[in-house]
């Protein structure tokens, strides 16, 4: 069996991660969370992650990114490094869903609050009451597409199953506080690992983008907002 070694970039969340997978099993991970990380360590930890998994560029089938939805920034830094890696390589370029590595990550650990009729919401922060996400159930269908959602109180109603987690979802704990249908994990970090084997299964049915016009799924615009005079 031929070994496919896949790169994979996460910029698209407050965390900075890489990864190597190794037909998709990831073999070597580094993720930090300080701010602006993804500008000034990104490249660093490709050169690092590489070297913990003991292989070279020149050994990589293809490079797999973060396409979003998520930061502006983060993705733009995430998806440019991609496409100079796989242009210098020349080697395809995957993109993964950003709240579909979420979601893999989170069932991959083993998260014991998820029951028969869960319906799991990864969520990632777009400021105030605002969140990135989508509904999926515990097999991984999409219930309910990405959208970005403004949160209330009364966002879920007062019946089912619903588990949130992520980035987006810690600051809600106030918020459904005594709402015992409503679960939130906290501090759930996404992590470039967590696509390995969508990545792989892409690769294997050549699901490449095309480099030249491949964007990031930004679902919102890029807002410029004016400093406001003192």
């Amino acid at each position: 069996m031929k070994e496919v070694y896949i790169l994979q970039i996460e910029t698209a969340t407050p965390d900075c991660s890489v990864a190597v997978s190794k037909n998709g099993v990831c073999i070597a991970e580094i993720s930090g969370a300080s701010p602006n990380m993804h500008a000034s360590h990104l490249t660093v930890f490709v050169d690092e992650v590489l070297a913990q998994a003991g292989i070279s560029k020149a050994m990589l089938a293809a490079v797999a990114v973060s396409m979003g939805p998520g930061s502006y920034t983060g993705l733009r830094i995430g998806v440019s490094a991609a496409k100079g890696l796989c242009y210098a390589l020349d080697i395809p370029l995957l993109a993964i869903n950003t709240l579909d590595a979420m979601l893999a990550g989170f069932i991959g650990q083993g998260q014991t609050v998820v029951g028969a009729d869960s319906r799991l919401l990864p969520m990632i922060d777009a400021r105030r009451m605002e969140v990135y996400t989508a509904v999926y159930d515990q097999q991984g269908n999409v219930l309910a597409p990405t959208e970005a959602k403004i949160v209330d109180e009364t966002s879920f109603g007062t019946t089912g199953d619903f588990i949130l987690f992520g980035s987006g979802a810690d600051k809600f704990v106030p918020l459904f506080e005594g709402q015992e249908h409503i679960r939130i994990v906290t501090e759930f970090h996404n992590a470039a690992g967590h696509f390995s084997a969508n990545a792989y299964q892409k690769f294997e049915a050549g699901l490449f983008e095309d480099l030249i016009y491949f964007e990031p799924f930004y679902l919102k615009d890029f807002m410029v907002s004016t400093p406001k005079k003192r």
